[in-house]
């Protein structure tokens, strides 16, 4: 006899999800990255070269993907140079560029294990200031490039049984006001990620994505800021570096890499990220009105669309910040400008 679903408690149900988890968790042995080969894009500064610091650790070897060698050669140094930290330049729009990284680690590693999609672009602005091009461009890195990087790399990565990660963010799981391009290519990312999870499963490849809260990598000086460019590029320096709402890219990379040996589908990263998912998916309305309210709270848009850099919108305030001003410094954030070493 068919029990009604009304019928069947709720607390049930959350103890069968629960204890289904745990099972699968205790007999799935975690993935092991001692030897593994691991290629990660835009690796050469702040997220990226707090996880490549993190598969390190694990024993993995790496290839480092990013446009600029001057960078990379540093990013290489920071890790410790030698065999196991090499680094090929390229963009990850370019298909050319993507086959010719994905070559170079064969050639350089016998091979590749884990495909690390961490390359992003974001624009930090009101929506009236944002073009359609800021929206395509955003897609193009955010979205398309690991897309089609990762499809290039099936077949190595079939042949090894390997992983793919995938970096989206909070803002993939709800669209941060004054974020859009960013929240929309995110979005898009967090689909391909359930999608490639599911088709690729049957191919011996697992694929997990990660959605982190905003994190303390020195990044926002790279950020495009438009409207009212001090003033946006404060509000989101200042929040990207707050201790009770950021997290330390170090314990982000951490969790993340974890979240990849234990073959999770998917991972918040950070309590806020999880709070703010769950505030959406239990109470939408509400969510969504309490965002609306805290928009107009952010500086108005402006006549131009201009973009700058954060590094051109820097004011005392964000400049003297020195939760900002560390995690700029170690996690190459300033170019060739600073001295210090990455811990």
């Amino acid at each position: 006899m068919r029990i009604p679903r009304r019928l069947i408690p709720r607390r049930l149900i959350l103890a069968a999800a629960v204890t289904a988890i745990a099972m699968r968790r205790k007999f799935i042995p975690p993935y092991d990255l001692t030897g593994k080969s691991v290629l990660i894009t835009g690796g050469s500064r702040g997220l990226g070269l707090a996880l490549a610091a993190e598969f390190l650790k694990r024993g993995a070897t790496l290839t480092l993907m990013a446009r600029d060698p001057a960078e990379l050669e540093r990013a290489a140094q920071r890790l410790g140079g030698g065999r196991r930290v090499q680094t090929v330049a390229g963009d990850v729009t370019r298909e050319d560029d993507q086959r010719r990284a994905l070559a170079e680690v064969t050639r350089l590693h016998g091979g590749l294990d884990v495909l690390v999609n961490n390359a992003g672009l974001i624009q930090s602005g009101p929506l009236a200031n944002m073009t359609e091009a800021d929206f395509r461009r955003s897609m193009e890195v955010n979205a398309f490039a690991p897309l089609l990087l990762t499809r290039l790399a099936v077949p190595e990565l079939r042949r090894r049984g390997g992983r793919v990660l995938l970096v989206s963010s909070v803002g993939g799981k709800v669209a941060v006001p004054h974020l859009a391009p960013y929240s929309v290519s995110k979005f898009a990312l967090t689909g391909i990620g359930q999608a490639l999870r599911a088709e690729l499963a049957g191919e011996g490849i697992g694929v997990t994505t990660v959605c982190p809260t905003v994190m303390r990598t020195g990044s926002p000086r790279q950020a495009e800021v438009k409207g009212q460019a001090r003033k946006e590029y404060a509000l989101f320096a200042t929040v990207d570096n707050f201790p009770l709402i950021s997290l330390d890219a170090r314990e982000a990379a951490r969790r993340m890499v974890d979240a990849l040996v234990r073959g999770d589908a998917e991972a918040m990263v950070g309590g806020s990220a999880a709070l703010l998912r769950y505030a959406q998916a239990l109470a939408p309305q509400l969510t969504a009105d309490l965002l609306a309210l805290g928009t107009r709270l952010l500086p108005a848009p402006t006549q131009s669309d201009e973009a700058v850099l954060g590094k051109e919108a820097e004011t005392p305030l964000t400049r003297r910040n020195p939760i900002k001003s560390k995690a700029e410094r170690e996690l190459n954030e300033l170019g060739g400008k600073d001295g210090g070493e990455a811990s």
